[in-house]
């Protein structure tokens, strides 16, 4: 019998137990609690995760073996041995839900491969929530990740972006490095159609929560929110 992979949301950003405790449903840090081994981007951060959680037995005394963008993807079997061996284990990210914009999509996939049953656990995603807030279309949407940092290649798969929007009625939505949010916000405005729905959600679940969602030429004419540093989703519909 092998064990079950658990994949197991964080919170959004820095928090205590009651910030945790704001997004993570009980029983899902009842069962983060009590598993005995864990795969983290960061060893590090995956104890501290734990210690807002609580667990059953001591930290240290949980095993936790790293997976991040630096693992290269022949590692990726040997991080499932504890599954293989019977051992339930928690897959959780850095922030948000694994495997989505994660390096744990590839784990996932190979622990389907080998039999190993895979349970999702309930917790924040940014995208989801960005999309929720948005007032774009919730029905056909779809998430790019990062764009090109060039600014002539990002403008390039912006037009393309916002092209295959109004064409196919469907939500496009991408991240930026959060000191770069600026940067994508002035391209998106110079860039977009005036109609065009821009959505820029920031610091989602958190005290500074900032959601705001317009058109372009409103964008243009009102103040918008410091993006500076802040973690940011994107997300344009053309109309």
């Amino acid at each position: 019998m092998t064990g079950t992979l658990y994949l197991i949301p964080n919170t959004l950003g820095d928090g205590d137990e009651a910030a945790l405790a704001a997004v993570l449903p009980a029983p899902v840090r009842e069962r983060a609690g009590t598993l005995a081994s864990y795969i983290g981007e960061n060893a590090k951060t995956t104890r501290a995760f734990l210690k807002r959680v609580g667990t059953t037995r001591p930290i240290q005394e949980i095993e936790i073996r790293e997976l991040n963008v630096n693992t290269p993807p022949g590692e990726i079997d040997k991080l499932l041995a504890p599954l293989r061996a019977g051992i339930d284990t928690g897959l959780v990210s850095e922030a948000g839900v694994p495997a989505v914009a994660d390096p744990g999509a590839l784990l996932v996939r190979r622990a389907h491969e080998r039999g190993i049953k895979v349970v999702p656990l309930v917790g924040p995603s940014s995208i989801l929530l960005a999309l929720m807030a948005s007032g774009l279309n919730g029905q056909s949407f779809a998430f790019h990740g990062y764009l090109p940092v060039d600014a002539n290649e990002r403008a390039k798969k912006l037009r393309e972006l916002e092209q295959h929007s109004r064409k196919a009625k469907q939500t496009q939505i991408f991240i930026e490095t959060p000191y770069r949010n600026r940067t994508m916000l002035d391209a998106l405005l110079a860039g977009c159609a005036p109609s065009t729905l821009v959505c820029v959600a920031a610091d989602l679940t958190l005290p500074t929560e900032t959601i705001v969602s317009r058109a372009v030429s409103d964008w243009k004419k009102l103040p918008a929110p410091d993006l500076h540093k802040r973690p940011a989703i994107f997300l344009l519909l053309a109309v």
